[in-house]
């Protein structure tokens, strides 16, 4: 699967998957819907994000968290 909408440049942010080169980490925009915000509200705290970058941070989350395994506890 490509993503044309994140980009991992070792230059800029560390190397951390970003939005389209901008310093807009993937994962600050997972986290901001984790915590409840909506895609409208995103893209105004954020104008220079559009809804597909959303849309595809979102697909990119899914494929990492597939590519391994996460510890998570065992409910007893």
């Amino acid at each position: 699967m490509t993503f044309a909408r994140v980009t991992v440049d070792p230059l800029q942010m560390g190397g951390v998957p970003c939005i389209r080169g901008l310093r807009i980490p993937v994962a600050t925009i997972v986290g901001k819907l984790a915590d409840g915000m909506t895609e409208v509200e995103i893209l105004k705290a954020y104008p220079d994000l559009e809804t597909e970058d959303i849309r595809e941070t979102m697909r990119y989350a899914a494929e990492a968290v597939r590519e391994r395994e996460l510890p998570l506890l065992v409910a007893e």
